[in-house]
């Protein structure tokens, strides 16, 4: 008999297990050890020209580059602790997504009206990086940089520079691609930057993907280069066999400096203003103490799309009729902040199996377990190289992508929906952990996908990276230590039910393509879904159906401090991604996004900290 194993049990083993694991990988990963260099050097200053609030993927860069300049005093100030030694690995990148996992704020969304039928409460899990480097420390690693007319939208919305032009050069900036010449993508990318970007060594399943993507009318494509749509090797953040974080890549190097402290575990309560609405000042809460560290330039929020604008509204900045509902003074009134809030949202459990055997190597979530083998480690630490040498260095189980077009009208090249393959089967791990890992009702998953426990095989999301639907971050309470609530109102715009309704047809398509019926005689897991058996299987309308009960977050939030012209009511940022009504407050990360960009969002924020950082430089005469 299968026992599932709930939220509880998995908090318990994860507390067990994780101290034995990271005193095992502290032998193995040097850069772990070394956490001297994220602690602050000296005695923490009454203040600094710039605080920079969030050390992850736009606070990292943000702090090394304004560092640059000698004579700015700068402060980063993060809310988690130094990056654990399991988060530096590949292999252990499903480890965010355990409850109780200590690198991640594991917050909750509110129960979504319109869909999430099958999972627990009808509630999302709402994972960010709580950690240095923030989610660019914990995430599955993908550098991902969206379309180009992702970029081109938001510069017609009349965010003058924000074009797809003007943003190129900052990914090339940030770059540093590890693999063979792209060929006539290359002038694309970067050989230079900071961050280290490495192609993937793909599987043998990858040809099978490949030809799918043939037979469907697409090529191959380097998704980073001048188009998107088509089927790619993935490009993963990841340098000399371990992850290159904002931290790692942008912090580390440069801790060094005498004019850069990094400030961790502290969490930020509230920006405090002048008489002349002038931020001067960051409240934290550090070791059992409420101090206030002043800001001489301008305090810049960097804390994701969930926390940039709970720290806005925390200190007075945002509706009014929300803020005196709480008893907060109002600076300025700014309706934007905490709305547009979005998400990619991606549909579970299209799932096919193949006989025990069929598939080239183990495709299961267990398909790891050798990696702490004495001979993993070994290789890991004689022959660490640029391209993932052993285990270790890969991620546990075969990622594909491909970015395509599903739903007709507009531009043929702006691509609505990513294909994530994934090549393990929903009940690969008998239903141990992975209805835990996506929040899914234990029960519903035990009944539905009993049937296929322990199968091998592969799964296809389609996500939808251009959604429509919107939500918000708002207050529960005064309090900072409570969590905002946070709704993203996911599938409240019926073109998003469409979209993934033709993303499903896609992936079912692409399934029974010839290789993958032929070579791994792969077959499509059909058991009517509970909730939608009384409607005809295969019809759109049971196609909508299941996207109700089985779509959810892709983890990509953005868009709830958005960049907009005055003429837009609800814009919080400018062009320069100053904060309206208040002077010497910006914020940086992908709460900015008027929409989100078509694919995983590290590169592009750590892309908009790269350009904020020159746009800082230039308003106080410091471009170098």
């Amino acid at each position: 008999m299968i026992t599932f194993i709930g939220n509880s049990v998995v908090r318990f083993l994860t507390a067990v297990t994780l101290p034995l694991l990271r005193l095992i990988l502290l032998f193995v990963v040097r850069e772990a050890g070394e956490k001297g260099s994220y602690s602050l050097s000296g005695q923490l200053h009454a203040s600094y020209d710039f605080i920079v609030v969030g050390a992850g993927s736009g606070g990292s860069v943000m702090a090394s580059r304004l560092s640059e300049v000698e004579g700015w005093r700068v402060l980063v100030v993060e809310a988690g602790g130094p990056p654990a030694a399991e988060t530096f690995l590949p292999a252990f990148v499903p480890l965010s997504f355990f409850p109780g996992y200590d690198q991640v704020w594991d917050y909750t969304s509110t129960p979504q009206k319109h869909g999430l039928k099958h999972f627990e409460n009808r509630i999302a899990r709402i994972i960010q990086g709580r950690v240095v480097g923030g989610s660019s420390s914990v995430n599955g690693l993908m550098y991902v940089r969206g379309n180009r007319r992702d970029f081109d939208h938001w510069a017609s919305l009349g965010n003058a520079g924000w074009d797809y032009r003007s943003v190129l050069p900052y990914f090339i900036k940030a770059e540093k691609y590890y693999g063979s010449s792209l060929g006539e993508s290359e002038r694309y990318h970067g050989r230079s930057g900071p961050l280290a970007v490495t192609p993937a060594s793909p599987g043998p399943i990858f040809e099978a993907f490949v030809k799918g993507g043939h037979e469907l009318g697409y090529s191959m494509v380097d998704y980073n280069g001048p188009e998107q749509i088509g089927f790619a090797v993935n490009q993963y953040t990841i340098g000399n066999g371990t992850r290159a974080s904002a931290a790692e890549s942008y912090l580390r190097p440069v801790t060094s400096r005498p004019n850069l402290h990094v400030l961790h575990s502290a969490t930020a309560h509230k920006i405090i203003f002048d008489e002349d609405k002038r931020a001067v000042a960051v409240q934290l809460q550090y070791r059992g103490k409420i101090p206030t560290i002043g800001a001489r330039r301008e305090v810049i929020v960097s804390s994701g799309a969930v926390g940039s604008p709970k720290l806005l509204l925390l200190s007075g900045v945002g509706p009014r009729i929300h803020l005196q509902q709480h008893r907060i003074n109002v600076v300025a009134d700014v309706p934007g902040v905490g709305q547009n809030f979005h998400d990619h949202i991606d549909v579970y459990g299209l799932t096919w199996t193949v006989p025990f055997g069929a598939s080239p190597r183990s495709l299961g979530l267990l398909a790891s377990a050798d990696v702490l083998s004495p001979s993993s480690l070994h290789e890991f630490i004689k022959s660490r190289k640029v391209l993932f040498p052993g285990p270790l260095t890969h991620t546990p189980v075969e990622l594909l992508n491909a970015w395509v077009k599903v739903s007709r009208g507009g531009d043929p090249l702006w691509t609505d929906t990513q294909i994530f393959f994934n090549g393990f089967t929903a009940g690969a791990d008998f239903g141990l952990f992975y209805p835990t890992l996506w929040g899914m009702d234990r029960t519903f998953f035990k009944e539905y996908y009993k049937e296929i426990f322990g199968r091998e095989g592969f799964t296809i999301r389609p996500v939808l990276v251009r959604p429509k639907s919107r939500g918000s971050v708002t207050l529960l309470s005064r309090d900072p230590t409570r969590p905002p609530a946070i709704d993203p109102n996911y599938l409240s715009h019926p073109d998003d039910v469409a979209t993934l309704v033709n993303g499903i047809k896609f992936s079912l398509a692409l399934g029974n393509t010839t290789d993958f019926a032929r070579t791994y005689r792969a077959s499509f897991f059909k058991k009517p879904l509970r909730g939608c058996e009384n409607l005809p299987n295969g019809s759109d309308q049971y196609w909508a159906c299941y996207v109700r009960h089985m779509a959810s977050t892709f983890l990509h939030f953005a868009g709830s401090c958005k960049m907009a012209p005055s003429s837009d009511p609800l814009g919080v940022v400018d062009n320069r991604l100053r904060v309206r009504g208040v002077k010497g407050l910006r914020v940086v990360d992908a709460s900015v996004m008027p929409s989100v960009t078509s694919g995983n969002i590290n590169a592009p924020v750590i892309m908009i900290a790269e350009k904020a950082s020159d746009i800082v430089k230039q308003d106080w005469n410091e471009l170098v």
